[in-house]
């Protein structure tokens, strides 16, 4: 970590910072606070809002959470943001996804693109999976998306669905991106099958 994290459990100076603490375990629970969570408050304003957008992306979309996770765990392989994929693997595997979609989804995009259809329905990736995924990969890589990844998720996804899967990629791309910016959870130069307590 390129900061230390503060003190935990925190320590507000004001009545505001103890309602924003109090948010963000709220929405913890029954987790303790976490890494992300003691660097966020070095910025109590920053970190409420966060909680807050992070809070909504996570749980009050109509997204299912397979597909909310297989995102969120590209996002991670493609910025190599080892502590957020540390943190969304399990919870896609809790959601179904099975180990041989899990292993696909450690590939490098380059190597993903390469993914036969035969090979990614044998993992257990339908047409709705893998044109989350692909979505998820080229708004990472690439920001714009091309017409023939956008129209695969349209085929699969109402517009409600294409806002909340284009949502939660970009907001796990500002995630991805402060955890490895300050080298949250030390992680960065791991990868996905380090395990190791951080």
């Amino acid at each position: 970590m390129r900061l230390p994290y503060t003190p935990n459990p925190p320590v507000p100076a004001t009545d505001d910072e103890a309602a924003i603490i109090s948010r963000i375990q709220a929405r913890r629970s029954p987790r303790p606070l976490q890494p992300l969570d003691l660097t966020l408050l070095h910025s109590p304003a920053v970190a409420d809002g966060w909680n807050s957008f992070l809070g909504a992306i996570r749980t009050r979309t109509s997204l299912d959470a397979a597909s909310r996770e297989l995102a969120i765990c590209r996002v991670a392989v493609c910025n190599e943001a080892w502590y957020e994929w540390g943190h969304h693997a399990p919870l896609a595997v809790a959601a179904g996804v099975g180990a041989g979609a899990m292993e696909l989804m450690k590939r490098k995009p380059e190597e993903l693109a390469g993914v036969s259809e035969e090979e990614r329905r044998r993992v257990g990736l339908g047409d709705r999976e893998w044109a989350v995924v692909r979505y998820a990969d080229e708004m990472t890589r690439k920001v714009k998306v091309s017409e023939e990844v956008f129209g695969a998720l349209r085929e699969v996804c109402n517009e409600k669905e294409v806002v909340e899967v284009t949502a939660t990629v970009a907001a796990y791309n500002c995630v991805s991106r402060f955890l490895v910016a300050l080298d949250v959870g030390e992680r960065n130069g791991t990868g996905p099958d380090d395990t190791g307590a951080h």
